[in-house]
């Protein structure tokens, strides 16, 4: 693979902490395809390059907002050539032809997290770059036997907000509960399962997506009718992606302080509850006021309102419950076995 780097990318990369993994795969657009004929092999080549910044600029900005956000605020060819030099980073070639004048290629393109936020702001268009916590997906079909709708699935996605990896447990079926995937779940360091039950036969399958964790199974929605398994595929992430941007989206200013009693069974449960909390792209300013063997006060800010945030902790593993003193935080861990469908 070759990769052409801009100039400030190389600096940035000489000063700052490197990013994460994560935060690469997050901002960065891959399988963009280009062709392009000019008078010169080398202009071509530059041309599909900018063809392929203003492309995957659009992609970036799909992945990170909603359509509803993005209406009336992101006119077509807002992207233009300069625009998308400044929000692009990297250039990845992938695949590439040349000959007779022409380039014909697939490049992915890394864009600056800095520039794209700023470019999204100065549009007013909410955003959300954090990805959600790791989830596990159990393909489930009564129609299909056998491996034909795990297989197609990858086994990782990529360049997802919702990012996932694949059980290929057999014998799983939609009235399957929390203690038939927890083993997967817990070796591949994911806070929850996704059932993704597969409808319909060729030329009109639907997915019907559930969440299960130890406190219980939510639904998250259904995609559309799709020709194929692989479009099943597609529409299915597609619709975690929807859903983890509804959840954390925050498109208001207005902040709420909240104190919480946090209750835990060891030092990892803790860990893990203070991690869950400090994380959620709703909450700010998380401080710990005190902290005892098995428990904790934490204060924090929270944007929305507050059953919003009680879905957010919920998909990250904590569960938020009031009584007369206030908020009580534990781990859906400790909350015992699966509560059934909602």
């Amino acid at each position: 693979m070759i990769r052409f780097l801009t100039a400030a990318f190389v600096l940035c990369l000489a000063v700052s902490v490197p990013a994460s993994a994560q935060s690469r795969d997050t901002y960065t657009i891959r399988d963009i395809e280009v062709e392009e004929q000019a008078s010169s092999v080398i202009e071509a080549q530059q041309q599909a390059f900018m063809s392929a910044r203003i492309k995957g600029a659009y992609r970036m900005i799909e992945r990170l907002t909603l359509p509803e956000d993005r209406a009336d605020k992101l006119e077509q060819g807002a992207i233009t050539a300069e625009v998308a030099s400044r929000l692009a980073a990297a250039v990845d070639v992938e695949q590439e032809t040349r000959g007779g004048n022409r380039y014909v290629g697939k490049l992915a393109i890394v864009y600056n997290p800095v520039n794209v936020r700023q470019f999204l702001e100065s549009r007013g268009i909410p955003y959300i770059d954090q990805p959600a916590p790791k989830a596990v997906i159990f393909p489930v079909s009564d129609r299909y036997s056998g491996s034909v709708w795990a297989d197609a699935w990858p086994d990782q996605s990529v360049g997802r907000l919702a990012p996932y990896e694949l059980s290929r447990t057999p014998g799983l079926s939609s009235r399957s509960e929390w203690f038939e995937l927890e083993e997967d779940v817990d070796a591949a360091g994911a806070r929850r399962g996704i059932k993704a039950v597969l409808r319909g036969s060729q030329g009109a399958f639907q997915v019907d997506l559930y969440s299960v964790t130890a406190a219980g199974e939510t639904r998250l929605g259904t995609t559309q009718s799709v020709p194929t398994l692989e479009a099943a595929v597609d529409a299915a992430s597609n619709v975690l992606d929807y859903v983890w941007k509804s959840q954390s989206i925050v498109r208001s200013s207005e902040r709420t302080p909240a104190r919480s009693t946090v209750f835990f069974t060891s030092l990892v449960e803790w860990n893990s509850l203070r991690s869950a909390m400090a994380r959620s792209p709703l909450v700010s300013d998380f401080v710990i006021e005190g902290l005892s063997k098995g428990g904790a006060v934490v204060a924090f800010v929270y944007a929305g309102d507050e059953r919003r945030l009680m879905t957010n902790l919920r998909e990250r593993g904590v569960m938020l419950d009031t009584d007369p003193d206030g908020w009580v935080m534990t781990s859906a861990v400790s909350q015992g076995p699966s509560l059934g469908v909602e």
